[in-house]
Protein backbone atom coordinates (compact mmCIF):
# COMPACT_ATOMS: atom_id res chain seq x y z
CA UNK A 1 0.00 0.00 0.00
CA UNK A 2 3.15 2.23 -0.41
CA UNK A 3 2.11 4.05 -3.02
CA UNK A 4 -1.47 4.63 -1.75
CA UNK A 5 -2.46 7.14 1.25
CA UNK A 6 -2.79 4.77 4.39
CA UNK A 7 -4.86 7.03 6.04
CA UNK A 8 -8.84 6.34 5.77
CA UNK A 9 -10.54 9.52 5.96
CA UNK A 10 -8.79 10.79 2.36
CA UNK A 11 -10.25 7.86 0.55
CA UNK A 12 -13.14 8.23 -1.00
CA UNK A 13 -16.30 5.87 0.38
CA UNK A 14 -16.29 3.63 -2.55
CA UNK A 15 -12.52 2.90 -2.14
CA UNK A 16 -12.72 2.37 1.40
CA UNK A 17 -14.92 0.46 1.27
CA UNK A 18 -13.72 -2.28 -1.27
CA UNK A 19 -10.83 -2.23 1.33
CA UNK A 20 -12.39 -3.24 4.23
CA UNK A 21 -15.48 -4.67 3.50
CA UNK A 22 -14.48 -8.32 3.61
CA UNK A 23 -12.39 -7.90 7.07
CA UNK A 24 -8.94 -8.50 6.03
CA UNK A 25 -7.46 -4.94 6.54
CA UNK A 26 -6.85 -3.62 10.16
CA UNK A 27 -7.82 -0.32 11.04
CA UNK A 28 -5.14 1.37 13.39
CA UNK A 29 -6.84 4.11 15.44
CA UNK A 30 -4.21 6.78 17.55
CA UNK A 31 -5.89 7.60 20.49
CA UNK A 32 -4.24 11.08 22.39
CA UNK A 33 -4.60 13.85 23.80
CA UNK A 34 -4.43 17.94 24.14
CA UNK A 35 -2.10 18.43 26.97
CA UNK A 36 0.68 20.80 28.01
CA UNK A 37 4.25 19.28 27.30
CA UNK A 38 6.17 21.94 29.01
CA UNK A 39 7.63 25.40 27.73
CA UNK A 40 9.25 23.48 24.33
CA UNK A 41 6.75 21.41 22.88
CA UNK A 42 3.20 22.05 21.67
CA UNK A 43 -0.21 20.63 23.41
CA UNK A 44 -1.07 17.89 20.72
CA UNK A 45 2.33 16.02 21.33
CA UNK A 46 -0.04 12.43 22.16
CA UNK A 47 -1.74 13.14 19.09
CA UNK A 48 1.15 13.36 16.42
CA UNK A 49 3.18 10.89 17.93
CA UNK A 50 0.63 7.86 18.07
CA UNK A 51 -0.34 9.37 14.39
CA UNK A 52 3.03 9.12 13.04
CA UNK A 53 3.58 5.38 14.49
CA UNK A 54 0.34 4.13 12.89
CA UNK A 55 1.23 5.63 9.59
CA UNK A 56 4.73 3.82 9.28
CA UNK A 57 3.44 0.74 10.64
CA UNK A 58 0.37 0.61 8.94
CA UNK A 59 2.24 1.42 5.74
CA UNK A 60 4.14 -1.89 6.37
CA UNK A 61 1.01 -4.23 7.62
CA UNK A 62 -1.12 -3.27 5.00
CA UNK A 63 -3.68 -1.26 7.47
CA UNK A 64 -5.47 1.65 7.05
CA UNK A 65 -5.03 4.89 10.00
CA UNK A 66 -8.38 6.07 11.56
CA UNK A 67 -8.47 10.09 12.22
CA UNK A 68 -7.04 10.29 15.57
CA UNK A 69 -9.12 10.56 18.99
CA UNK A 70 -6.98 14.07 19.36
CA UNK A 71 -8.90 14.85 22.98
CA UNK A 72 -8.60 12.37 25.93
CA UNK A 73 -9.13 11.66 29.99
CA UNK A 74 -7.44 13.70 32.29
CA UNK A 75 -4.45 14.48 32.98
CA UNK A 76 -3.05 13.00 36.18
CA UNK A 77 -0.57 15.05 38.22
CA UNK A 78 1.96 12.27 38.49
CA UNK A 79 2.14 11.35 35.35
CA UNK A 80 1.25 14.73 32.86
CA UNK A 81 1.54 17.45 35.60
CA UNK A 82 -2.17 17.55 36.09
CA UNK A 83 -5.51 18.68 34.68
CA UNK A 84 -5.06 22.04 36.38
CA UNK A 85 -2.63 23.34 34.08
CA UNK A 86 -3.40 25.67 31.42
CA UNK A 87 -3.93 24.29 27.56
CA UNK A 88 -4.81 20.51 28.99
CA UNK A 89 -8.33 20.01 27.56
CA UNK A 90 -9.54 16.57 28.76
CA UNK A 91 -12.75 14.35 28.52
CA UNK A 92 -14.25 13.28 30.96
CA UNK A 93 -14.34 9.41 31.45
CA UNK A 94 -17.82 8.19 30.26
CA UNK A 95 -17.25 10.16 27.18
CA UNK A 96 -13.80 8.90 25.77
CA UNK A 97 -15.56 5.68 26.61
CA UNK A 98 -18.74 6.00 24.86
CA UNK A 99 -17.08 7.77 21.51
CA UNK A 100 -14.20 4.95 21.41
CA UNK A 101 -17.42 2.31 21.69
CA UNK A 102 -19.51 3.73 18.66
CA UNK A 103 -16.41 3.91 16.47
CA UNK A 104 -15.44 0.21 17.10
CA UNK A 105 -19.11 -0.76 16.57
CA UNK A 106 -19.09 1.92 13.23
CA UNK A 107 -15.94 0.52 11.54
CA UNK A 108 -17.17 -3.07 12.22
CA UNK A 109 -20.74 -2.23 10.43
CA UNK A 110 -18.28 -1.42 7.76
CA UNK A 111 -16.77 -4.95 7.87
CA UNK A 112 -13.42 -4.41 9.86
CA UNK A 113 -12.79 -7.10 12.03
CA UNK A 114 -9.10 -6.13 12.94
CA UNK A 115 -8.68 -2.99 14.62
CA UNK A 116 -5.54 -1.98 16.72
CA UNK A 117 -5.30 1.25 19.07
CA UNK A 118 -2.41 2.81 19.13
CA UNK A 119 -2.48 4.88 22.66
CA UNK A 120 -0.33 8.73 22.74
CA UNK A 121 -1.57 9.39 26.17
CA UNK A 122 -0.75 7.44 29.42
CA UNK A 123 -4.26 8.49 31.20
CA UNK A 124 -6.15 6.76 28.22
CA UNK A 125 -5.09 3.48 29.30
CA UNK A 126 -8.24 1.80 31.30
CA UNK A 127 -10.75 4.14 29.48
CA UNK A 128 -9.82 2.65 26.20
CA UNK A 129 -10.60 -1.11 27.69
CA UNK A 130 -13.55 0.10 29.19
CA UNK A 131 -14.57 1.17 25.70
CA UNK A 132 -13.49 -2.06 24.23
CA UNK A 133 -15.19 -4.39 26.09
CA UNK A 134 -18.49 -2.44 26.27
CA UNK A 135 -18.61 -2.41 21.73
CA UNK A 136 -17.28 -6.17 21.76
CA UNK A 137 -20.61 -7.11 23.87
CA UNK A 138 -22.98 -4.71 22.31
CA UNK A 139 -21.50 -6.05 18.88
CA UNK A 140 -21.82 -10.21 19.92
CA UNK A 141 -25.46 -9.45 21.17
CA UNK A 142 -26.08 -8.38 17.42
CA UNK A 143 -24.19 -11.22 16.00
CA UNK A 144 -20.72 -9.86 15.26
CA UNK A 145 -18.52 -12.23 17.48
CA UNK A 146 -15.44 -12.44 15.36
CA UNK A 147 -13.98 -8.71 15.92
CA UNK A 148 -10.18 -8.77 17.21
CA UNK A 149 -8.30 -5.49 19.30
CA UNK A 150 -4.65 -5.11 19.94
CA UNK A 151 -4.13 -2.25 22.58
CA UNK A 152 -1.04 -0.36 22.64
CA UNK A 153 0.82 2.22 23.48
CA UNK A 154 4.00 3.07 21.93
CA UNK A 155 6.64 3.19 24.86
CA UNK A 156 5.83 -0.19 25.77
CA UNK A 157 7.93 -1.59 23.07
CA UNK A 158 11.23 -0.10 24.40
CA UNK A 159 13.27 -2.68 25.95
CA UNK A 160 15.94 -2.34 28.28
CA UNK A 161 18.99 -2.22 25.84
CA UNK A 162 17.44 0.61 24.48
CA UNK A 163 16.77 2.76 27.32
CA UNK A 164 20.81 2.07 28.55
CA UNK A 165 21.35 3.94 25.60
CA UNK A 166 19.02 6.94 25.93
CA UNK A 167 19.68 6.99 29.54
CA UNK A 168 23.28 6.78 30.37
CA UNK A 169 23.14 8.35 33.97
CA UNK A 170 20.01 6.33 34.58
CA UNK A 171 16.40 6.00 33.91
CA UNK A 172 13.85 7.73 36.31
CA UNK A 173 10.77 5.58 34.83
CA UNK A 174 8.11 6.31 32.70
CA UNK A 175 5.88 7.70 35.07
CA UNK A 176 7.85 10.89 35.50
CA UNK A 177 8.73 10.72 31.48
CA UNK A 178 6.40 13.07 30.24
CA UNK A 179 7.71 16.47 28.80
CA UNK A 180 11.05 14.38 28.85
CA UNK A 181 13.74 12.30 27.25
CA UNK A 182 11.72 10.64 24.89
CA UNK A 183 8.73 12.51 23.89
CA UNK A 184 11.14 15.21 23.12
CA UNK A 185 13.76 12.70 21.11
CA UNK A 186 10.84 11.65 19.11
CA UNK A 187 9.70 15.20 18.62
CA UNK A 188 13.00 16.58 17.56
CA UNK A 189 13.03 13.30 15.39
CA UNK A 190 9.93 13.83 13.55
CA UNK A 191 8.61 17.90 13.84
CA UNK A 192 12.07 19.91 14.94
CA UNK A 193 10.17 22.83 13.74
CA UNK A 194 7.52 22.48 16.46
CA UNK A 195 10.30 22.37 19.13
CA UNK A 196 12.57 25.13 21.17
CA UNK A 197 15.27 23.31 23.36
CA UNK A 198 15.99 26.90 24.34
CA UNK A 199 13.01 26.89 26.60
CA UNK A 200 13.15 23.74 27.73
CA UNK A 201 13.40 23.53 31.81
CA UNK A 202 16.20 21.37 33.29
CA UNK A 203 15.14 20.33 36.62
CA UNK A 204 15.37 17.30 38.85
CA UNK A 205 12.84 14.89 38.10
CA UNK A 206 9.22 15.58 39.69
CA UNK A 207 9.25 13.33 42.91
CA UNK A 208 5.81 12.50 44.90
CA UNK A 209 4.29 11.17 47.93
CA UNK A 210 2.54 7.56 47.67
CA UNK A 211 -0.58 9.02 47.62
CA UNK A 212 -2.85 11.76 45.64
CA UNK A 213 -4.58 14.66 47.05
CA UNK A 214 -7.98 15.82 44.90
CA UNK A 215 -7.82 19.09 44.16
CA UNK A 216 -4.57 18.59 43.03
CA UNK A 217 -1.63 20.70 44.65
CA UNK A 218 -0.44 22.53 42.17
CA UNK A 219 3.27 22.82 43.89
CA UNK A 220 3.73 18.97 43.52
CA UNK A 221 4.35 19.67 39.55
CA UNK A 222 7.27 21.48 38.31
CA UNK A 223 6.56 24.87 37.26
CA UNK A 224 7.33 23.80 33.68
CA UNK A 225 4.73 21.33 33.29
CA UNK A 226 7.12 18.02 32.42
CA UNK A 227 8.00 15.86 35.27
CA UNK A 228 11.38 14.96 34.26
CA UNK A 229 14.65 17.19 32.38
CA UNK A 230 14.14 16.81 28.88
CA UNK A 231 18.06 18.30 28.09
CA UNK A 232 19.64 15.16 27.44
CA UNK A 233 16.75 14.74 24.39
CA UNK A 234 18.41 14.78 20.93
CA UNK A 235 17.09 13.43 17.58
CA UNK A 236 19.33 10.96 17.51
CA UNK A 237 17.27 9.62 20.19
CA UNK A 238 14.55 9.94 18.41
CA UNK A 239 15.82 8.04 15.52
CA UNK A 240 16.28 4.72 17.89
CA UNK A 241 12.98 4.94 19.20
CA UNK A 242 11.65 5.30 16.10
CA UNK A 243 13.37 2.53 14.89
CA UNK A 244 12.63 0.30 17.92
CA UNK A 245 8.84 1.53 18.42
CA UNK A 246 8.08 0.80 14.77
CA UNK A 247 9.58 -2.53 14.68
CA UNK A 248 8.14 -3.57 17.86
CA UNK A 249 4.98 -2.69 16.67
CA UNK A 250 4.48 -4.38 13.21
CA UNK A 251 5.96 -7.61 15.19
CA UNK A 252 3.04 -7.65 17.31
CA UNK A 253 0.30 -6.82 14.61
CA UNK A 254 1.58 -9.49 12.30
CA UNK A 255 1.60 -12.27 15.10
CA UNK A 256 -1.77 -11.04 16.22
CA UNK A 257 -3.45 -9.77 12.94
Amino acid sequence: MSAETVFAAELPWPDYDAKVRDGSVPILVPIGSMEQHGCHMPMHVDVLLPVEFARRVADVVGALVAPPFTYGYKSHQKSGGGNHLPGTTSLDGATLVSALRDVIKEFARHGVRKICLVNGHFENSWFIVEGIDLALRELRWGGIDDMKIVVLSYWDFVDKATIARLYPNGFAGWDIEHGGVLETSLMLALYPHLVNLNRAVDHLPASFPPYDVYPPKPEWTPKSGTLSSPKEASKEKGEILLDVCVSGIVDALKTEF
